[in-house]
């Protein structure tokens, strides 16, 4: 394993899916594998590397994207050596389901109420599609498609289509993906410019982190060096749930000031923090304003409630149990299904929320810390019986909004949001992708 802690990125071996940011609005989609004969596998790979791109060389103004991923089950069925897989971290041997106990996954989000395949040891081989508009994303989708349909040895089980509209909302109606990071060596400019550059190794292996160490890396270097680990899930959004829920626990002019005390911005993107009082369409619209803000001067919570989605998921400068840098996460979010109609209350059935991923370099002290001590335990905000309003496992959950005089609590929260499933995955840096497409050569 490399020791160089102070080593330049190696931009032009990370795919460029794991750090660049995507295109606003686009379409795409997600596609699982299951890898039946490793040298057809090994075959695929051969055929998709020449259709990625590293980070040195992405094109923002490009209309296309693609990045792959393996679960562990994956590198185990491509012919990874068994030395080899023993050097990854025990959470990413075990995978989601194994773990879902341990983040959250319990009652109806638990695996066995998943969607099939997902949660299962068929899920190898991950394919993430993105383009800037439905047309451009078929026409990926057609090529990846390609490099399978001669392959028997290797058989697409699921597919799941997405989108972001131009307004960037998510099916709440609420702007999304505003927070992401500056990491360190690259020139990719984070959103808020009071937030200091995260070390590389925070999201890309082979690299220094925010302790000064270097992640756990796969053996040999040249599989682990420049991955990193995705986490994807499918979230379903009981939109009308969420609507009635607001309708009866608020009067009607407060009806958006509650949703937004919930998500800890206004459907626009204004941050609470920032604007209160009432919706600022023109902040939330400006990336350059509307995520410029820290917590340190809400102790209490009057502007943003403590509990709120955003302020648990990013807690800033708030002083909490727990070192908000070393939980710092990469997030996408990225809708799919039909978008209830403004108004409607009643469930009309669809399928529809947010395929989330995660990416970073440390699976539990990221991605699982924050889903068992910031989403589904209040301890950290000194309130042990609330969990996340929007994404928690509720359980009858409570949540408070500080007011003066009086707090404002409330009671009997229902699930809006519900995992139908999800898988971790390693996603190799360029030269490793050729080390596994070689590996019987």
């Amino acid at each position: 394993m490399t020791t160089d802690t102070g080593a330049a990125l190696e931009l032009g071996d990370i795919q460029a899916a794991t750090l660049m940011p995507r295109p606003n609005p686009y379409a795409g989609a997600y596609l699982a594998l299951r890898i039946d004969d490793r040298h057809a596998a090994r075959e695929l790979l051969r055929r998709l590397i020449p259709l990625l791109e590293p980070v040195s060389s992405f094109d923002p103004g490009r209309p296309v994207s693609l990045g792959v991923g393996l679960s562990f089950a994956g590198l185990e069925a491509i012919g990874v050596p068994a030395e080899s897989l023993a050097t990854f971290p025990s959470e990413f041997q075990q995978g989601m389901a194994a773990r879902a106990a341990e983040i959250g996954d319990v009652g109806e989000n638990a695996p066995e109420h998943w969607e099939a395949p997902l949660g299962s040891k068929d899920v190898h081989l991950v394919v993430a599609a993105l383009a800037r508009d439905t047309a451009l994303m078929e026409a990926l989708v057609v090529l990846a498609q390609d490099a399978v349909r001669d392959l028997p040895g290797v058989s697409p089980i699921w597919q799941l289509d997405v989108h972001v509209p131009p307004d960037g909302r998510e099916q709440f109606g609420f702007k999304d993906s505003i927070s992401e990071p500056t990491v360190e060596g690259t020139n990719i400019l984070g959103s808020n410019p009071h937030e200091a550059p995260l070390k590389a190794g925070e999201f890309v292996l082979g690299y220094e982190d925010e302790n000064g160490d270097l992640p756990p890396m796969p053996q040999p270097e040249v599989l682990g060096r420049n991955g990193t680990y995705v986490a994807f899930r499918k979230l379903h959004q009981r939109v009308a749930a969420f609507r009635r829920y607001l309708r009866d626990n608020a009067a009607d002019t407060e009806a958006t000031w509650l949703a937004a005390k919930f998500v800890g911005r206004w459907p626009s993107g204004a941050p609470l923090a920032l604007s209160p009082d009432k919706d600022n369409p023109e902040l939330g619209g400006d990336p350059t304003r509307n995520n410029a803000f820290l917590y340190g001067d809400d102790p209490r919570g009057l502007k943003c409630p403590v509990g709120a989605h955003a302020r648990r998921m990013n807690a800033r400068d708030s002083v909490i149990t727990g070192q908000v840098r070393l939980h710092r996460m990469i997030r996408r979010g990225t809708n799919y299904g039909p978008s209830l109609p403004p108004g409607v209350l009643e469930d009309d059935g669809a399928e529809r929320g947010l395929m989330f991923a995660f990416v970073g370099a440390h699976l539990a002290r990221q991605f699982e810390f924050v889903q068992k001590q910031w989403v589904h335990d209040g301890k950290f905000i000194g309130a042990p019986a609330e969990r996340d309003p929007l994404i928690g496992v509720q359980d009858g959950g409570e949540f408070t909004i500080p007011q003066r005089p009086i707090r404002r609590r409330l009671r009997g929260l229902p699930d809006f949001v519900v995992n139908r499933g999800g898988e971790y995955c390693f996603m190799p840096g360029l030269r490793a992708l050729r080390w596994l497409a070689d590996l019987d050569t």
